[in-house]
């Protein structure tokens, strides 16, 4: 698979070695000179210029790439290049580096993206799946931000405990993936009973995360309208 990555700073590189490693090509597009080092990933392509620029991607044959990889330090420039990418040359899959949280919103398929990782989520979601039982924890997002993977830890005291798999009233836009119990990763059967300390994952549409955590008998989220932060980009 042919991989563009725009950005050659230490996130950039470490996913060009990853991906060179599963044998899989790679093109490094890089702004700033200083930053252009073709010694440290010897076996991808270099190139010096800006992404966010439609005739260094025509020239770098961005259309020939099954993936491009938005990984700038910089939201505005990780939007515009997937933007560019999907639009301009047809790139299947589009996966953008989120720098600011607050950015979050813009990172959809309107700007192109079909995948947006941001790495204060990614944190913040694996603090709170450690630490967290008797809740909905989302640990990513899928498909262009129309689905969530979502992991619930059931309490001890479950109402669920003894019960077969069957017996949860799933709402249509989610499904039941796996449960974690102990060292065991078990694909969930029909007759599988539930256990309290049970780790289960699901697929869900944020639509259907209140019928979901009324399914495993969770208790509805306080909300709070003064906590939400205004939409931001620098």
């Amino acid at each position: 698979m042919r991989v563009a990555i725009a950005g050659a700073g230490a996130v950039g590189r470490s996913i060009a070695r990853e991906l060179l490693r599963a044998d899989h090509e790679v093109m490094l597009i890089e702004r700033k000179y200083e930053h252009v080092e073709p010694e440290a990933v010897p076996q991808a392509t270099w190139v010096h210029g800006d992404a966010c620029e439609l005739s260094l991607l025509e020239s770098a044959h961005l259309e020939r790439y099954e993936v491009v990889i938005a990984a700038t330090g910089d939201d505005k420039a990780n939007l515009v290049l997937s933007l560019l990418g999907k639009t301009e040359f047809g790139v299947r899959r589009v996966v953008a580096r989120v720098n600011d949280p607050r950015n979050e919103w813009l990172f959809d398929d309107s700007w192109g993206v079909d995948v947006a990782v941001s790495t204060p989520r990614i944190l913040a979601s694996l603090v709170e799946e450690a630490v967290a039982v008797g809740d909905l924890v989302r640990l990513m997002t899928l498909r262009q931000g129309q689905a969530n993977l979502i992991e619930v830890t059931l309490p001890d005291n479950t109402a669920l405990a003894g019960k077969p798999v069957r017996k949860l009233e799933l709402p249509r836009d989610a499904s039941l993936v796996t449960i974690l119990r102990g060292g065991r990763v078990i694909v969930p059967q029909p007759d599988d009973p539930l256990e309290g300390g049970d780790e289960i994952l699901f697929v869900s549409t944020a639509d259907a995360e209140d019928e979901l955590r009324a399914a495993v008998g969770l208790a509805e989220p306080a909300h709070s309208g003064d906590d939400a932060e205004p939409p931001h980009i620098p």
